[in-house]
């Protein structure tokens, strides 16, 4: 059997008592290490924790050679451990289709996840619309797919949640073309970087010939906006404010991600005003 068990968002403590049992049980333990961080707890904690050796795959071992996690499924125990839930991924979904086609039994054991615990922000989960990936930019690499999303969602009138990028032991394409296998060092995007690409993202939209309804009037400086760091940590912070407030702020150490909001029920309103940096950035209601 393939069991694919949700860790939580803090430490190793976060894991449900079934996912618990579960690893106690298995014959081999992986731990998916590209995704997301489990930023309480270190590898070495886990295995003391579970009394299990865990081995730690990257994107390019689960991507390229995911039969040694689901081949040994076939005659013994094995669990993947995914921080958050494990179907927060679509790398997640890819290895239940590849089990399924070979006849490999699996479970699926849910726990928390940024998609549920944003709603600490104190915006409401059913007012959300389409969750937007925001990758690093390069010198010659400025995609601003991710910015008409944004706006086309709050169009709608639905927050964004806005997944900021974690580089782990990516390769550097650069080097390969050397000949030689390099890995770029650990980067891991800030709120104060994902809101200076969208309000870039916003001006080269605008000066767009093609593109004369880019949408600034409601994705702007001005635009109401949550950042989150360490969410499900016990030094998580929360700071809503406009994005100008929250450009300059100071969030800390990653994780980080970024909501942008669009119209406010009053409750709503009232949240993020106790999370604000200056109160009167948030109106009583955003219609």
């Amino acid at each position: 059997m393939l069991y694919l068990i949700g860790l939580g968002l803090g430490d190793v403590t976060d894991i449900t008592v079934k996912g618990l049992n579960l690893v106690k049980s298995c014959d081999q333990v992986f731990l998916e290490g590209y995704t997301s961080l489990l930023l309480s707890s270190s590898v070495t904690e886990l295995e003391a924790f579970y009394g299990k050796s865990v081995t730690v795959t990257d994107r390019e071992f689960v991507e390229n050679n995911a039969d040694d996690i689901i081949g040994p499924a076939a005659k013994e125990n094995v669990c993947f451990l995914v921080v958050g839930d494990p179907l927060g991924a679509t790398t997640h979904t890819d290895i239940i289709l590849r089990a399924i086609e070979k006849g490999v039994p699996y479970q699926v054991i849910h726990n928390a996840s940024i998609m549920n615990a944003i709603a600490s922000t104190g915006l409401q989960l059913y007012h959300f619309g389409e969750t937007v990936s925001i990758c690093f930019w390069k010198e010659n690499w400025k995609p601003t797919s991710f910015v008409e999303k944004i706006i086309k969602t709050l169009r709608m009138g639905l927050h964004v949640l806005c997944l900021l990028d974690i580089r782990v032991k990516e390769i550097d394409w650069s080097e390969m073309t050397k000949g030689r296998k390099v890995y770029e060092p650990p980067r891991y995007m800030t709120i104060n970087t994902a809101i200076e690409q969208i309000l870039e993202g916003v001006d080269m939209l605008s000066t767009d010939e093609n593109n004369p309804h880019a949408g600034q009037e409601y994705l702007n400086s001005g635009t109401v906006a949550v950042g989150v760091a360490r969410l499900g940590t016990a030094d998580q912070t929360i700071k809503s404010g406009t994005l100008k407030t929250l450009l300059t702020e100071d969030f800390g150490k990653p994780l980080h991600s970024l909501c942008i909001a669009s119209s406010l029920h009053p409750l709503e309103a009232d949240m993020l005003r106790h999370y604000a940096v200056n109160p009167s950035d948030i109106p009583k209601t955003i219609s």
